[in-house]
């Protein structure tokens, strides 16, 4: 149960400086789960409700995974519930121009791409399994993270016990479902006993040293 007393999700709201936010990189490149409203395109899933800019979006993401599969029209491929979605910057070598989407070695592959599905039919959240590769990675934590990202308790307390002294003195604000903790507190948590996910929200304190 959390501090209310009721079985409903746990919620843990860190305000970092800005310092200690790259410590998170590693965590978000392993892939976490966002809520989001399935059965609309790639693109409005990004722009939309992830808030990734278009321009962003056509000039850095070459490559995209829906559910291990390759994309190239991310306008009508749409994104159904529980899927998995793997974002990437420009590869090197043939194997990225090949999976690059729209590129010149895109035909290569023209058996595999996943195939744009018709009139959407999903309503109502649901959870997306994100990953993000090599520059994607640092590039878009900070957007996810402030929105909020979902991860088991058991990745959670790995990522929180190997932190040093250093980012727990960066913790401005701790609060955990909704009720201001002490790092000591939550760096003996045990997260035990815990099918479902933590809900993981980072922001950025803007503050002087």
């Amino acid at each position: 149960m959390n501090q209310t007393g009721d079985a409903s999700p746990r919620s843990l709201y860190l305000e970092v400086s800005p310092e200690q936010l790259v410590r998170f990189h590693s965590l978000v490149q392993e892939g976490f789960l966002v809520e989001a409203e399935p059965g609309c395109s790639i693109k409005a899933l990004l722009c939309e409700q992830f808030m990734v800019s278009p321009e962003y979006l056509e000039a850095r993401v070459q490559t995209v995974f829906l559910d291990g599969k390759p994309v190239d029209d991310l306008d009508r491929t749409e994104v159904p519930g529980g899927a998995t979605l793997a974002l990437s910057a420009a590869m090197p070598g043939l194997v990225g121009a090949t999976l690059r989407r729209g590129g010149y070695y895109a035909p290569l592959r023209s058996e595999i791409p996943c195939r744009e599905q018709g009139t959407l039919t999903e309503t109502g959240a649901a959870m997306v399994l994100v990953k993000l590769f090599n520059l994607l990675g640092p590039e878009l934590a900070p957007t996810f993270l402030a929105r909020g990202i979902w991860l088991s308790g058991r990745r959670l307390r790995e990522f929180l016990s190997r932190q040093p002294e250093e980012f727990w003195a960066g913790c401005r604000t701790i609060h955990l479902d909704a009720a201001p903790v002490t790092a000591t507190a939550l760096r003996n948590m045990t997260w035990s006993g815990r099918s479902e996910p933590v809900r993981l929200c980072v922001t950025v304190a803007e503050w002087v040293k």
